[in-house]
């Protein structure tokens, strides 16, 4: 298995001075969709991150139907490189440990060494579905999961995501994980829907601790807007700095906890002017903040 390089001494928010942390900084390919492989090495190095967040979805470089050659062939281009691919993320209907493409695209992520996987979301209806009955239908989908987990040595990670889903936030992710072996399945702990959910991250952070294997990296704005003579939220995601994340919280807690990555920066702006500025802004704010 890859291990992560050695970025620098980080004394993230001024807490640790001389903890050396061996963290990735990479970048999530969901917005790159079209890029072709020397454009991602080229991408990469521009920006001057470690690697890539590898989407495995339909229309993407490496997709459902060709993931079994073009993962193995796109992590040794990468790796040739000196970039790395520690993690994959499924379309939105992997869900189930039974679904007709999972175990191919583990066999792939064991061929080509890459050791983690973000699957879909369990999405609930709260007018019309049970929550308990939603949240025993996931949790046994990821103890089927980590049974596969173990046999082709990879980790499952569900992705704290707002919204009206199982595992949304750090409370329902503990409850969610809870039972279940951290080597098997983990946590993609995500600061910005945590805002966007209304919960503190050092709380959430506490709560699945030990599952935490990834941390995604972008940031988001709450503001008011008008519904039907009141008031409602809207949340949206800004570039790094702009938003309502705090990151001298979250890279203090992270330094307290010894986290060693990876990090994926997503950059999932809409309505921006000019896009590559903005994604070199953004990896620009987060080396910065790692190297303080």
């Amino acid at each position: 298995m890859n291990t992560p390089h050695v970025l620098g001494r980080a004394n993230m928010a001024g807490v640790l001075s001389n903890l050396e942390f061996i963290l990735q900084l990479i970048l999530f390919t969901k917005m790159f969709s079209q890029k072709q492989p020397g454009e991602l090495i080229s991408l990469a190095q521009g920006l001057g991150v470690d690697g890539f967040d590898l989407c495995v979805r339909t229309n993407h470089l490496v997709n459902p139907s060709n993931v079994a050659t073009a993962l193995p062939q796109l992590a040794s281009e990468l790796r040739s490189s000196g970039l790395d691919v520690p993690m994959l993320t499924g379309d939105a209907d992997l869900l189930l440990p039974d679904h007709p493409i999972g175990q191919l695209i583990l066999a792939a992520m064991d061929e080509a060494d890459v050791r983690m996987l973000k699957i879909g979301y369990f999405h609930f209806n709260p007018a019309s579905n049970d929550y308990t009955a939603n949240m025993d239908r996931a949790r046994r989908a990821y103890d089927g999961w980590q049974k596969l987990a173990h046999k082709y040595r990879v980790k499952i990670c569900h992705h704290t995501h707002s919204g009206q889903i199982i595992g949304s936030n750090g409370s329902g992710a503990s409850c969610l994980m809870a039972g279940l072996d951290p080597s098997l399945v983990g946590v993609k702990i995500d600061p910005a829907h945590l805002v966007l959910e209304g919960e503190d991250f050092l709380a959430a952070f506490s709560m699945v601790r030990d599952y935490v294997c990834i941390v995604s990296l972008k940031d988001a704005l709450v503001t008011r807007g008008e519904k039907n003579g009141h008031g409602c939220t809207i949340g949206q995601t800004v570039e790094a700095g702009q938003g309502m994340v705090d990151w001298t919280d979250v890279g203090q807690c992270l330094a307290e906890n010894g986290f060693d990555g990876p990090m994926s920066i997503h950059c999932e702006f809409k309505g921006v002017d000019d896009f590559d500025g903005a994604v070199k802004r953004e990896v620009a704010f987060f080396r910065r903040w790692l190297e303080r």
